[in-house]
């Protein structure tokens, strides 16, 4: 089905294919759609084209879109280079300022989840939730993956005549997630108690996804390796204490442990794999230091993910460790604008090689492709997630091959990690892109335990 842009005579900036078409049609026939195709096929402009279609016609009533505060400038010049004719409020900086922009005679309101939140009590008829929106699209959806959060809660709460959920990762760590979006596409149609049937048949009804290998069969390909470094001497001493005081203090905790008590001594773990807290020693430091000048002199760029941010074992401690090749460095910590100016920096000066990134900041709605080499410098427990980052540079606009490189310490907490990620791996395989399997795994306190050997 193609999209009837010459019967409102619009122009577009880039050609849309036609699985984008395909996606364009299937938002404005349907009052909730989640669009769940891959990263980087471009959910984003699917949706901004189809509101504006849906507005074009100035028949009264706005829209509503919902983003991590990390996109609003990104959504922004979206939005004015794919819908220049569309009036934009940009809900944004200190309360009285937000105030006024939600009184603005806009087509089209952009706000960031947190800040939705903050002016949800907003009084009518201007607050968003005394107000009914043509159509509210929540992108990067799984912030609303979790039901019984405010956030979640207010999303849900807003009224709306079409609900659109962008996310190429609906189901996280377990159906839960997947309900709770179903929720705010189509309430009432998600299962109670997460049946996984029920989920699928929910799914079937509201969910468009599509892989890249399927409609980009010309997209450069991608290869996985994985990177075993030893610990250092003082990495691996300082580990093993930390491992059996660790066990200690949890087996005598007995009846009282509880998931935060493991996961405490899984991320003094985690870090110092990364880096001996007492010496500053890393292996994986000093293998991927190695590497990285090997990346930039033969020309190519590369992205270090990691899920800490700050000193001694994050992205800001690895920016100063790797100094000398003048890395840039993008944390949740920074300024939208701040974030901005890195992206920028990256993609084109050719002497800026390397961005250090904390997952969370750079793992969600960028296009960075002008790296082809991704690392993966410790491991999160979400493997959408990291399939969701080190796609950041795999996807449309990419003309060269990508290599991933994950670090994973042997005899360590890592390892353990990487085979409850394998589980979660099969839990999404088999409800979002319906590959049949038994194996389902999440997160649970045995599963915990059994990860630190409790």
């Amino acid at each position: 089905m193609d999209v009837p842009a010459e019967a409102f005579g619009l122009t577009w900036p880039a050609p849309l294919p036609p699985y984008q078409q395909q996606g364009i049609a299937r938002l404005l026939a349907e009052p909730g759609v989640l669009l769940a195709d891959e990263m980087g096929l471009g959910k984003t402009i699917q949706a901004i084209a189809a509101l504006r279609l849906l507005l074009v016609d100035g028949a009264g009533g706005a829209a509503l879109v919902v983003v991590p505060a990390s996109l609003v400038l990104q959504w922004r010049r979206h939005l004015r280079e794919w819908a220049p004719e569309l009036v934009l409020a940009t809900c944004v900086g200190p309360r009285e300022e937000r105030r006024r922009r939600w009184r603005a005679p806009a087509q089209v309101f952009l706000v960031g989840y947190d800040t939705l939140r903050a002016d949800a009590a907003l009084p009518a008829p201007f607050g968003p939730l005394r107000r009914t929106w043509r159509v509210v699209v929540a992108d990067e959806a799984q912030r609303i993956k979790n039901a019984g959060t405010d956030l979640a809660a207010t999303v849900k709460a807003l009224r709306r005549e079409r609900a659109w959920a962008l996310t190429g990762t609906p189901l996280e760590n377990c159906p839960d997630d997947a309900v709770s979006i179903l929720d705010f596409v189509a309430p009432g149609l998600s299962p109670r108690g997460a049946l996984l049937s029920g989920i699928r048949r929910g799914l079937a009804q509201v969910q468009l996804r599509r892989r890249r290998a399927a409609v980009l069969p010309e997209l450069p390909a991608k290869t996985a390796f994985t990177l075993a470094p030893d610990l250092t001497p003082a990495q691996r001493a300082a580990y093993d204490v930390a491992e059996r005081d660790g066990l200690v203090w949890l087996r005598a905790l007995g009846a009282r442990v509880r998931i935060v008590h493991v996961l405490e001594l899984i991320l003094r773990l985690k870090q110092i794999c990364n880096v001996c807290p007492e010496t500053g020693a890393s292996a994986k430091a000093e293998d991927l230091r190695r590497r990285l000048a090997s990346v930039a002199a033969g020309g190519e760029k590369a992205l270090v993910f990691t899920q800490f941010v700050a000193a001694p074992f994050g992205a800001e401690w690895l920016a100063e460790t790797l100094a000398p090749l003048r890395p840039v460095l993008l944390t949740g910590r920074m300024s939208p604008a701040a974030r901005d100016r890195a992206i920028a920096a990256f993609a084109a000066d050719p002497q800026r090689a390397v961005l250090v990134a904390s997952l969370r900041a750079g793992g969600v709605g960028l296009n960075l492709t002008a790296a082809s080499v991704v690392f993966h410098f410790d491991r999160w427990w979400n493997p959408a997630a990291e399939t969701q980052a080190e796609d950041r540079a795999h996807r449309i606009g990419q003309t060269r091959p990508v290599q991933v490189f994950a670090y994973l310490t042997p005899e360590s907490i890592e390892q353990r990690i990487a085979t409850i990620l394998a589980g979660k791996r099969i839990l999404f395989d088999d409800l979002i892109d319906g590959v049949a399997t038994a194996g389902l795994r999440r997160l649970d306190l045995p599963t915990l335990l059994t990860a630190v050997g409790a």
